[in-house]
């Protein structure tokens, strides 16, 4: 193998490992966005300034309990998106009394409210969900504007389930992945390509040391003077 092959192997090899890479983490980037928690309705569960990482998913994919990430002009939240629990989705029943909510006539367990408290003082509600929208809770029933506060503006509180943008992702898996991509991929290019130009220049180098000597002048021939006789 000659002088600096195996680098530009190399080289030619991690180039587009790397581009690969990063086309990979960028398109994880898009499929895992990232998003800060912007209040404290979420409490316990998720504080303000939290850092969530979410996955696309379509309409049909939202189920109760889910975490979603929610774009609800209507409620007043005009910029980012609200974060927000599915508590019930079309066809269910959504009630709730002094003590506790209840879906479909059974209560609802939620370990994850804050302070124990399900209810929050706030306003009472039954609600049959129409097909396609979501009824909404924050975890902090104390301090969330959700589908309880917008009975009279929207059927029952509730939202359109297309309006559902994103949902939590359980594992943050995917967006790590997408940053590992990226980076990684990012390095391995500049390492191919570093190699490469090392291995060019190795081989071009090694052919500089072993091009063939110029041939010296020949000297002019010059015949002896001839013999004079007198």
């Amino acid at each position: 193998m000659g002088p600096g092959r195996g680098l530009r192997i190399a080289g030619w090899v991690l180039v587009p490992l790397g581009a690969v890479l990063i086309v990979g983490g960028l398109w994880l980037r898009s499929a895992y966005p990232g998003h800060t928690v912007p209040s404290d309705s979420m409490r316990p569960t998720y504080a303000p300034g939290d850092r969530l990482f979410a996955e696309r998913i379509e309409p049909s994919e939202v189920r109760r309990g889910d975490v979603v990430l929610v774009s609800v002009p209507e409620w007043g939240i005009t910029e980012g998106l609200a974060v927000k629990r599915v508590i019930g989705v079309g066809g269910d029943r959504v009630t709730a009394d002094e003590r506790r909510v209840y879906v479909n006539g059974k209560p609802l367990a939620e370990p994850y409210v804050a302070h124990g408290d399900p209810i929050g003082g706030g306003p009472a509600f039954d609600v049959e969900v129409p097909k396609g929208r979501v009824f909404l809770l924050g975890d902090n029933r104390g301090n969330s504007l959700d589908s309880r506060f917008h009975q009279d503006t929207s059927p029952g509180g509730t939202v359109a389930v297309a309006a559902v943008r994103e949902r939590v992702a359980d594992s943050p898996l995917g967006a790590l992945g997408a940053l590992a991509g990226a980076f990684g991929g990012g390095v391995v290019l500049v390492v191919g390509a570093g190699l490469g130009i090392g291995g060019w220049l190795a081989g071009r180098a090694a052919r500089r040391r072993v091009a063939p000597a110029a041939p010296p002048y020949p000297a002019p021939p010059y015949p002896a003077p001839p013999h004079t006789h007198r």
